[in-house]
């Protein structure tokens, strides 16, 4: 079976313990259970020579005579009790190691699927479903580990299984045979209940996809829905992927419950027509057939065992290969840095002929502009004209078509892109902020910053003046997206976000676009403090950001120009009333 395999190779010491683990179990538990026979013949033929006459039984009195021990019915209930003990701890040991695992399995699939999507190139990145990958990381992988835990279980259960069928092969071959033959019947008379959990189980991989995608997109846009009084148009859009995985889930209970349903009948119906022919027909005495029950009995309890660990096996079996599939994905599209020129920016960032594009759609043609050092230099435009692409190429997150982009005369192609990265602060035009407090939305939970280093950054950008009135300041929550803070504030957290690694470039895109004109202008007058100590690229297709510039961009139809800041503030005259 293919994932029993891929577990095994990918945890091989792991598996050798726990095969071991298992095999003394099995071996506990052989020992244990070849003292019953003799046990038996004792209690019911009150003499050791009956129970001798079995071939089990005479192995077990020579095993007891090697230990000097006397074959007593104490002696030998000892013996059964010490085997399953030992058992019973082999079992525990094994059990927590499979748990172990299990946890260990998850996460490691979760950070590896997590490293491979962030290391990916940015245009894969941007193409992915935020639900999709959601749901890898949560339900996937824990479905998964699930697929491990019963393939390891799968295992052990077969170790049991052989031990009980050796030790009933030495009391009646013929009657241990016919057992097995029956049990295979039964066995392939029931898989088709198997192949219906297995056939839920894909479903649900496909369908949770598709539910936790929409889910995530339709979360995001709530407030809309609740502002107009549409609260049920949720329901209404989730409703075929729940009912498509509703199906799926009542399939694989339909598999599940109906092999649960059916065993037990079928095997007990095997035991009892052996019993009856082996003491009406075969006139077996009473402490073989009731031992040869009993072993039988767990024979055909193991197999039916081995079906429902496989049943629960392949159920969760395509969420492993499902995810497998997207870590595969994101590693073949991994984002790979060649430049290794440490960055420094200490004259100007410069576009030099750039040409860009989405597919057959051109966005810049031929551009060229200089981001002087310790400046604030601001991109116009309106919107789609390719000013958030001039910021995606600047950070290294796309490559030009033709051109190049330069840090100091240096192409970006050989400079460490990671470093260059690090060196960067970045505002977007979404609010990002975490359901957390202002310290950890400024650090992002990175370890390393002081609250003194989340405070100075604060005041850089003019944050600390409201912070510092909340009744627990750097503590405070700020609730769902920054919910109980105002719009320029919830940007002022971002502008802090950006600058408290001491970047080299800030870059802030359309970051001022949903702002009104007294935060935005708030917001100017600290970008105009701060361009004496970092280099700053405001990208807006609003006119206020230019007013504070050094030096002003107008991009248009893929074509960039220079304008005078006067004749910039001669047109915002113009348009304002």
């Amino acid at each position: 079976m293919p994932l029993i395999a891929e577990f095994i190779r990918r945890y091989p010491w792991q598996t050798v313990l726990l095969s071991l683990a298992v095999l003394l179990a099995g071996v506990a538990d052989g020992v244990g259970l070849s003292a019953m026979l003799p046990a038996l013949g004792l209690a019911f033929d009150s003499g050791a020579a009956a129970a001798e006459q079995n071939a089990l039984s005479r192995e077990v009195y020579a095993l007891l005579d090697s230990l000097a021990l006397s074959p007593s019915l104490a002696t030998l209930l000892v013996m059964i009790m010490f085997g399953i003990c030992v058992k019973s701890l082999m079992i525990f040991v094994a059990e927590q190691r499979i748990g172990y695992i299990a946890a260990d399995l998850a996460t490691r699939l979760r950070l590896q699927l997590l490293g491979a999507v962030t290391a990916s190139r940015w245009r894969y990145y941007v193409d992915q479903s935020t639900g999709r990958l959601a749901n890898s990381m949560a339900t996937e992988a824990w479905r998964a580990s699930n697929a491990y835990v019963y393939a390891v279980k799968l295992f052990a259960v077969i170790v049991e299984m052989l031990v009980y069928t050796g030790i009933a092969l030495t009391v009646s071959w013929r009657a241990t045979l016919i057992c097995l033959a029956a049990s295979l019947l039964i066995l392939v008379a029931s898989h088709g209940l198997v192949r219906i959990s297995e056939k839920g189980g894909s479903g649900q991989t496909r369908w949770y996809r598709s539910l936790l995608g929409t889910l995530t997109d339709l979360l995001q846009s709530v407030k809309s829905f609740k502002a107009m009084g549409r609260d049920d148009v949720a329901a209404v859009v989730l409703s075929r992927e729940t009912r498509h995985l509703q199906r799926h889930l009542r399939r694989e209970v339909l598999g599940t419950a109906g092999l649960e349903a059916a065993q037990e009948p079928a095997y007990t119906l095997v035991i009892a027509v052996g019993i009856y022919v082996a003491i009406v027909h075969l006139a077996v005495d009473l402490a073989t057939v009731t031992f040869l029950a009993l072993v039988l009995a767990k024979v055909l309890k193991q197999v039916g065992k081995v079906q429902k660990h496989y049943q629960r096996m392949m159920t969760c079996d395509s969420a492993y290969w499902a995810l497998q599939e997207t870590i595969l994905e994101a590693e073949q599209m991994r984002e790979h840095h060649a430049g290794s020129r440490p960055p420094v920016l200490q004259r100007a960032v410069t576009l030099d002929d750039l040409s860009f594009g989405y597919g057959d759609h051109r966005v810049l043609n031929h551009v060229s502009m200089e981001i002087p050092a310790r400046a604030l230099t601001c991109l116009v435009g309106e919107s789609g004209t390719g000013k958030t692409s001039i910021a995606d190429l600047i950070i290294g997150l796309v490559r030009p078509d033709s051109g190049s982009v330069r840090v100091d005369g240096v192409p970006l192609d050989e400079i460490d892109l990671g470093a260059w990265r690090r060196s960067i602060g970045y505002v977007p035009q979404e609010n990002l902020l975490l359901h957390d407090t202002i310290l950890r939305n400024v650090t992002l939970g990175v370890d390393g910053w002081t609250e003194e280093d989340v405070i100075r950054a604060l005041q850089a950008a003019d944050a600390w003046g409201f912070v510092a009135a909340l009744p627990e300041r750097v503590n405070s929550v700020v609730g769902e997206r920054g919910a109980q803070l105002s719009g320029g504030q919830r940007q002022r957290i971002m502008l802090a976000r950006a600058l408290v690694h001491r970047p080299q470039l800030l870059i802030l895109d359309e970051a001022t676009s949903a702002l009104d004109s007294a935060s935005e202008g708030a917001l100017c007058r600290t970008l105009a403090g701060l361009k004496r100590s970092v280099t700053i690229l405001a990208v807006s297709h609003r006119l206020a950001v230019a007013t504070v510039s050094d030096r002003i961009y107008r991009l248009e139809r893929g074509h960039i120009t220079g304008i005078p800041p006067a004749q910039l503030l001669q047109a915002r005259a113009r348009t304002e009333p």
